[in-house]
């Protein structure tokens, strides 16, 4: 099957949340708890404009993951950095997407003048952490008791790549 990689359109809002919201149910990606609404989802794509890009993969019309390049900190002293996003639809987790999805997202941030890229995962995903690696991420250090989920400390592990 065929996957398409392009950039996200406002049609495609109610998928990115539903994946999103696997990703906050799953307690896999994000330090969210609560799923999200479409009038959040929709400011939160209105706030991706310009290089701050979110892309999309597509099989069939389907959109089955998404990426996203956020801003890392408002000072001009950070504008060469974007924090990542990664999110892909549970059937298809461990099926490449990840791959096609993270290897897109650094086109677009090269295109777009960052020069590194963060992320910040949880040390237990092994998936994501293996996708990281094997595209050249580095590990960064680990922030402990970072986040409560589910009523326990959470550690979160930063990571970093630098693409120029």
């Amino acid at each position: 099957m065929m996957t398409i990689i392009r950039e996200a359109l406002a049609k495609d809002i109610g998928s990115i949340l539903s994946i999103y919201n696997e990703g906050i149910e799953d307690r896999i990606a994000t330090l969210e708890t609560e799923t999200k609404d479409l009038s959040y989802m929709q400011e939160w794509f209105d706030n991706h404009k310009g290089r701050f890009k979110v892309i999309v993969a597509e099989q069939e019309g389907n959109i089955i993951g998404w990426s996203s390049l956020n801003q890392y900190n408002n000072r001009c002293a950070y504008a060469g950095v974007a924090d990542l996003s990664v999110y892909v639809a549970r059937e298809y987790r461990g099926k490449g997407i990840g791959k096609l999805l993270l290897t897109a997202v650094e086109d677009c941030a090269k295109e777009n003048d960052f020069h590194k890229i963060v992320i910040f995962t949880f040390p237990f995903n092994q998936l994501g952490q293996n996708l990281y690696h094997k595209k050249g991420y580095r590990e960064v250090g680990i922030f402990k008791n970072q986040g409560i989920l589910d009523g326990k400390y959470v550690d979160v592990m930063a990571m970093e790549k630098l693409i120029v």
